[in-house]
């Protein structure tokens, strides 16, 4: 018979819970499945969980407490005929036997030898590198699914000491880059614990400008959301989870802390596309191969110029004119974000800075995580380096006029141009995320490395395109480790499963941003994109463009978009609306946009990576998710 809930005494006598795939909840408040109306009993009381073969009965903290066969317990797992209290109600688990809490496994899991039973009183040991978005949504994540069987130390060099709280450093401090917008699809925040979600999808926290996609499950939309309040949110999240996870204001040294590592189970490595912990043990994870991002035997790199802005555009023409051509691409809240300019080679050399005293110039801008943000003066300025951005400081600077254009093709007065920055997206072939970087001895437990977010799968053009990879690779590990942990040391074949959900991001991500990189030629062989904006741009230096031409083009491609994009968008501007808008713009502008195509959505489109398939037989190993109100 199925596993159940059976009430033996008290008001509930005689009546069954079955037990799920979901957590059974015991409670005085409406909404547990077992609601038990009583002073004695707490809100949220306790919960019973499926953990990998088994079932295991949690305390949540009540006042009262729970009880197994008369001893109070914070957690136990359940075998048949076990009795629990709580209040004046006592329950019994039933099942046939032990073995009805198996569910069929997949077909990776046939791969997997099955773990032997948990050591009562063995924690998890886990340390993340990189506490961004990525790292502690993977903290998180751990706590909400393994509870007191989890510890997670959490290092970050961008954070500091406030009293007792732990907090991110400001621009001041030299934390930058905090202002981005990034769009965060429903296929991941919906896999989140519905505590993450509540507390990061607040009111006025979020807007829903683009439509539903291929990314988009149970019917929710893409959510744009800036990336300083998922990073303040999560920190404050974490820090309130003392017990559990720990937050360490300093970089992670691998060398410094390689015995501490030696001690843990896990080392989760979150922190970014530079990572110099997924460096020093680049021996374990292999060499990266740059070929199958390449072009004529190079590496093909893209610079993009990130420009702070507030729109006066409404989210529907911002939609349209993004998807529309590759040159610009704006991500906002409520109008306020970054407008994204993809650089040729020519104009990547122009983004430097130049300190005034010293007369020399830097590339701290183009080559440094930094910020020049727009002083008293009007003049932007790099607080770090002390150096000003040199293309606005030069009159008729063409890169400054074009940046200009971009202005005016999302309504940004140039007074609303706040900062600037600029970034590589620079992509390459990681033969594997899951490494042992420590055998286990009589002394030390075994260490798995991870690779996870930017340090896995660095992807940036597309605003939210790395975070959501990387919110996926940390939904992934964490169930993973929630699945498999026994107690024991870890192996190689616990993680068969996230290492290939790992490996279809890769492929399904990479595939999506190398065809935002490159385009075809009229003969079908491939060509960068940036190269065809060059070659707009010194065609138009040639002779003047047929600038109607050039907006009948441009027309033809936005009325396509328009008509896919109408229905799940409301608000679209008419024809008369655009083409005057259009016709706003520098003719070399009109040109580069239409050479530059619009964004190709039939080749990226398609499926999705779903990391449920991979734990569909993992029962509570998968995050508490529930759809949000709203």
């Amino acid at each position: 018979m199925p596993p159940e809930i059976v009430g033996r005494r008290g008001s509930l006598a005689g009546e069954r819970f079955g037990i799920g795939d979901k957590p059974l909840t015991f409670g005085r408040k409406d909404g547990n499945t077992v609601v038990i109306a009583s002073v004695s009993v707490s809100r949220l009381h306790a919960e019973v969980r499926r953990e990998g073969h088994g079932f295991v009965l949690y305390d949540r903290g009540s006042s009262n407490g729970t009880r197994v066969n008369g001893e109070r317990v914070t957690s136990h797992v359940l075998q048949p005929g076990d009795e629990i209290a709580i209040g004046d109600e006592t329950f019994r688990f039933e099942a046939a036997d032990a073995m009805e809490t198996i569910l069929d496994l997949s077909l990776l899991e046939a791969l997997v030898p099955p773990s032997e039973p948990a050591e009562p009183g063995q924690v998890l040991r886990v340390t993340v590198a990189g506490g961004g978005p990525v790292g502690l949504a993977f903290a998180l994540l751990l706590e909400n699914l393994m509870g007191r069987r989890v510890f997670v130390t959490v290092y970050d060099g961008r954070w500091t000491q406030d009293g007792d709280r732990v907090v991110w450093k400001d621009e001041g401090q030299g934390n930058v880059r905090r202002q981005q917008v990034v769009t965060v699809q429903s296929r991941q925040y919906l896999n989140l614990p519905q505590e993450m979600q509540d507390r990061l999808f607040t009111e006025g926290a979020y807007s829903e400008m683009w439509p539903a996609g291929p990314d988009s499950i149970r019917g929710r939309n893409p959510r744009n959301i800036r990336i300083a309040y998922v990073e303040d949110t999560l920190l404050d999240l974490a820090g309130s989870k003392r017990e559990r996870i720990r937050l360490v204001p300093a970089r992670f040294d691998a060398a410094e802390h390689a015995e501490a590592v030696a001690s843990e189970h896990v080392l989760a490595i979150c922190e970014g596309g530079r990572s110099r912990t997924r460096e020093h043990f680049a021996a374990r994870f292999g060499t990266a191969d740059t070929s199958i991002y390449s072009l004529d035997g190079v590496h093909l790199q893209d610079v993009v110029l990130g420009l702070r802005v507030r729109s006066r555009l409404s989210d529907p023409m911002t939609v349209l004119l993004t998807v529309a051509q590759n040159r610009f691409l704006l991500n906002s809240l409520r109008g306020e974000g970054f407008l994204n300019m993809r650089l040729t080679d020519a104009e990547a050399r122009e983004v430097v800075g130049i300190d005034p005293v010293r007369q020399v110039f830097e590339q701290c801008v183009a080559s440094r995580p930094c910020v020049m943000s727009r002083d008293g003066h009007g003049d932007f300025h790099c607080s770090t380096h002390s150096t000003f951005f040199l293309p606005a400081l030069i009159k008729g600077s063409p890169l400054w006029q074009r940046v200009k254009e971009g202005l005016a093709l999302f309504d940004v007065d140039e007074q609303d141009l706040s900062a600037i920055t600029a970034f590589r997206l620079d992509m390459v072939q990681r033969p594997r995320f899951t490494a042992r970087l420590h055998p286990a001895t009589a002394t030390t437990p075994g260490t798995y490395g991870f690779l996870l977010g930017d340090a896995a799968n660095a992807i940036h053009f597309w605003p939210g395109r790395g975070l959501n990879s990387g919110l996926a690779s940390a939904i992934s590990l964490a169930r993973t480790l929630s699945g498999t942990w026994r107690g024991r040391a870890l192996r190689d074949a616990d993680f068969v499963r996230h290492e290939a959900a790992m490996s279809m991001l890769q492929y399904r991500h990479k595939s999506r941003a190398w065809n935002a990189m490159i385009t075809t030629d009229e003969n079908g062989v491939g060509q960068a994109i940036k190269d065809r904006i060059a070659r707009s741009i010194e065609e138009c230096a040639a002779a003047e463009p047929d600038r109607e031409g050039d907006i009948d083009a441009l027309m033809e491609q936005v009325r396509a978009i328009r008509a896919r994009l109408a229905p799940r968008i409301a608000g679209m501007p008419d024809d008369e609306t655009l083409r005057r808008h259009l016709g706003s713009l520098g003719g070399e502008t009109l040109r580069t946009l239409r050479d530059s195509g619009p964004w190709d959505t039939v080749t990226v489109g398609g499926e999705e990576v779903d990391i449920d398939i991979f734990y569909r037989d993992a029962g509570p190993t998968s995050p508490r998710a529930a759809p949000l109100a709203g």
